[in-house]
C-alpha cells in the first residue's frame, strides 16, 4: 500500500496537477490540504477509482483524502474524539480529517503555521496541537495501527532547514512548537521519513521567493508518521520533488509511504 499527503495549496489552482501526478504515481492513499474549496465544490468526478473524503472551507484550509478503497468510517475534526466541549472552537477551522480503511486508521492534519512567534495565531497553533497530542493519544491508548499525514508546519531539528542558523525564534522552528512534535512522537509514533534517511537538505516546502526552490533553500515540515505496530510494515519514505518543478506549482512537495 501507499500513502500520500501533499499541501497543494488550492484544489482548483492545482487539479491538472494531482490529476497528473496520480497518472505517473497511482498510491491507494492520498491526504490533501489547503484544498481551499467548500464541500460542494470540490471537484469528486475528477479522481475516478477514488473514493473523496473531504472536509472544506471557503479560501481557507480545507482538508481531503482520496483513497482507492472505499473507508469504514470516516470523521472530522477532534470533536469525535474529544469531544465538543473539550474542542471548543478548533474545529471552525477544516484542518483534521480521520478515515479508517481496512483496520488502517489515517489521520489527515493541516497543522496552523502561526503566523509568527509570540503572536495570537501562534498561540492558537500551539493549542491546536495540544488537542491533536490529545487526539491521537486516544489511538495509542487503543493500540490502532495509524498514519498520520499532513503539513505540520514544524521542521522537527535543524537537518530540516536549510539554513538552521537563527531559526530558533522562526515560526515553524521554535522550541514549543518541536516540542509540540516531539510529545506527539512520545506517543509510538516515529517520523517515517527519518526510517529511510537521516541526512539534511531534503525538503518538502519551498518560498515561491528569492529563487528558494532553485537553491533548494526549504524546509522539511511534511510529514507522515506511523504508530510503532506499523513501523515493521514501512518499506520506503520519499519525497517527490517534480511537481515542485511545474508551471504554476504548489509550494508543496508530495511525501510518499510505502507499506509492506
Amino acid at each position: 500500500m501507499r500513502i500520500a499527503t501533499w499541501n497543494v495549496n488550492s484544489i482548483r489552482s492545482r487539479l491538472a496537477h494531482i490529476q497528473e501526478w496520480l497518472s505517473k504515481n497511482p498510491v491507494d492513499i492520498l491526504c490533501l490540504q489547503e484544498t481551499k474549496v467548500v464541500d460542494e465544490q470540490f471537484p469528486h468526478a475528477s479522481f475516478p477509482g477514488y473514493t473523496c473524503t473531504i472536509a472544506g472551507q471557503k479560501s481557507y484550509n480545507g482538508v481531503a483524502i482520496l483513497s482507492k478503497i472505499p473507508p469504514q468510517l470516516t470523521a472530522i475534526g477532534f470533536a469525535p474524539v474529544l469531544g465538543v466541549e473539550a474542542t471548543g472552537d478548533l474545529d471552525e477551522q477544516k484542518r483534521l480529517l480521520h478515515i479508517q480503511v481496512q483496520g488502517l486508521h489515517i489521520v489527515n492534519v493541516y497543522v496552523p503555521n502561526g503566523q509568527s512567534v509570540g503572536s495570537e495565531k501562534y498561540e492558537y497553533k500551539l493549542r491546536w496541537l495540544r488537542a491533536l497530542y490529545r487526539y491521537l493519544g486516544h489511538f495509542s491508548q487503543a493500540s490502532l495501527p495509524v498514519c498520520v499525514c499532513g503539513d505540520w508546519n514544524i521542521a522537527p531539528t535543524d537537518l530540516d532547514i536549510y539554513d538552521p542558523q537563527g531559526k530558533s525564534e522562526h515560526i515553524m522552528a521554535s522550541p514549543p512548537e518541536r516540542q509540540a512534535f516531539a510529545d506527539v512522537l512520545s506517543l509510538s509514533f516515529c517520523d517515517s521519513f527519518r526510517l529511510f534517511s537521516q541526512t539534511g537538505g531534503q525538503f518538502t516546502w519551498w518560498d515561491y521567493r528569492a529563487g528558494a526552490f532553485r537553491r533548494n533553500q526549504g524546509w522539511r515540515i511534511d510529514h507522515i508518521l506511523v504508530s510503532s505496530n506499523l513501523q515493521s510494515a514501512a518499506k520506503h519514505c520519499w519525497i517527490d520533488r517534480e511537481p515542485r518543478t511545474w508551471p504554476q506549482p504548489s509550494d508543496h512537495a508530495p511525501v510518499v509511504l510505502e507499506l509492506r
